[in-house]
């Protein structure tokens, strides 16, 4: 399997017959196939099994495939579904910084990427709040921004809403999409809430490990609540 850098392509993410299984599993994604196109927000949607998470763990690098392609941006965000299982620091401020040791910035250069990260996800007055004092939704932003920080041009998110009130789902689902029409990012949203169609600019159906449909997503919208009847 290769990982090839993508550099000024059509697609901020292709993915050709990309195939995984479980060491004495069944196969989780077999010849799987989607492109997203660069500058877009795109969801994946299927049921519990189909491959969505293992998909983008293995787009974001987490696990090895054992055959297929993917063509991506090496400058990748990852939130996953917890927000606890990336929050490591004990303030807003110095966790969204953390990501930024290896890149071996000035401490004014640390400060102007934390401060503008925070704004674009309007929790720049939270910089000093401890974690622990934070909401489910806040967290979530936070995990965001230090993608942001880190200049992330691929932004993959983990069902980002599942641990959320429906309410602040709505909230952080609309942010994500300000924040790739403002910043030009392209964005791949796993979920199983139909309502989030609503801001997507496209979505793809996996089921047993293939893509089985995707384009407009009012379209699929009304395909599964049909599914569902």
């Amino acid at each position: 399997m290769s990982i090839t850098p993508n550099h000024a392509r059509a697609n901020g993410i292709e993915v050709k017959d990309l195939c995984f299984n479980w060491r004495h599993g069944a196969a989780v994604l077999q010849s799987c196939s989607l492109n997203v196109p660069k500058g877009e927000f795109w969801m994946l949607l299927g049921t519990n099994g189909s491959g969505k998470s293992t998909l983008l763990r293995l787009l974001a690098g987490l696990l090895p495939a054992q055959s297929g392609e993917i063509k991506t941006s090496p400058h990748l965000g990852f939130v996953f579904q917890n927000p606890d299982h990336q929050l490591v620091m004990p303030t807003v401020g110095a966790d969204v910084a953390f990501g930024l040791v290896e890149e071996r910035l000035s401490p004014n250069q640390v400060r102007v990427r934390v401060e503008e990260a925070l704004t674009a996800v309007n929790l720049l007055n939270l910089q000093r709040r401890p974690i622990y004092a934070l909401s489910g939704g806040q967290k979530q932003r936070i995990a965001i921004a230090g993608a942001i920080a880190r200049q992330c041009e691929v932004l993959l998110l983990d069902e980002p809403t599942a641990l959320l009130d429906p309410d602040t789902q709505l909230d952080l689902v609309a942010q994500v999409r300000r924040l790739v029409k403002s910043r030009g990012l392209t964005a791949l949203w796993v979920t199983h809430r139909l309502d989030e169609l609503d801001f997507c600019d496209g979505a793809f159906l996996l089921e047993q490990g293939r893509v089985v449909d995707q384009g407009e997503p009012t379209r699929l919208k009304q395909r599964l609540m049909q599914d569902q009847d």
